[in-house]
């Protein structure tokens, strides 16, 4: 009997299994939020009438209400779309729409809206504190975003979605804003003849500075934990 030499075909490899939709119990609330969000904040700049802005326009800066208005149309539009990019298996499932939509997260929301968000923010009404805030928001929210778009167009997917982690962290920012301010008012309106000694101003200026720093500088502290975080659990799976 004669003993053949050759090896059995090696068993095609397996691919790996396309992320459930189900398995992302996040992404439907964060929908639902974000479309309650812009349910309520972008009407008022929809509306042309400048006495509906949520923020008052400084006298030293007359077309505010149009550069605020543009702001935040761009700005749903990145937070739109920012929802479906961070998806796992939209982003799985329909590559070339994720494509095609990443460009409308960056041209067509963060980049317009972050411009005109760093305009906005030089000329807040809020105070110096705010204005820093704000100022500092748009420059790293163009950063990332950029760098993220970069990444990508270098094929260096593991920095382009780190990057855009980052962005996502910074475009939903606003609505931690939002969230702040209501709670520093509860906290802080009942203190307004003591603490504030009944100015107003500075208690507005209080609010908004504290709700300004606090709203992006959290949700960008908890995205760099999650980045170390999932990193530091492929590295122990490498090792294994």
């Amino acid at each position: 009997m004669t003993l053949s030499t050759e090896r059995p075909p090696a068993a095609p490899a397996s691919e790996p299994a396309r992320p459930r939709w189900w398995r992302r119990p996040w992404v439907a609330p964060l929908m639902v939020v974000a479309a309650a969000f812009l349910a309520f904040s972008l009407p008022p700049y929809l509306s042309l009438d400048p006495a509906q802005s949520r923020v008052p326009a400084p006298d030293f800066f007359p077309p505010h209400f149009v550069v605020l208005s543009l702001h935040v149309v761009f700005g749903s539009i990145a937070m739109i779309t920012c929802c479906l990019q961070i998806w796992p298996w939209f982003r799985a499932r329909f590559p070339r729409a994720h494509r095609r939509i990443g460009r409308v997260y960056v041209f067509g929301g963060c980049l317009p809206s972050g411009l005109l968000g760093l305009t906005v923010g030089l000329a807040t009404p809020y105070g110096p504190v705010t204005m820093a805030s704000d100022v500092m928001l748009a420059l790293l929210w163009l950063g990332c975003t950029l760098a993220g778009w970069r990444m990508a167009r270098r094929r260096r997917f593991a920095d382009h979605r780190r990057w855009m982690v980052r962005s996502f962290a910074l475009t939903m920012s606003i609505i931690t804003n939002r969230l702040y301010s209501v709670l520093f008012v509860i906290l802080l309106e009942p203190q307004l003849a003591t603490t504030f000694h009944g100015d107003v101003s500075l208690y507005v200026s209080t609010v908004a500075a504290l709700a300004a720093w606090l709203g992006w500088t959290l949700p960008l502290l908890a995205a760099e934990w999650w980045l170390e975080r999932t990193a530091a659990a492929r590295r122990r799976r490498r090792t294994s």
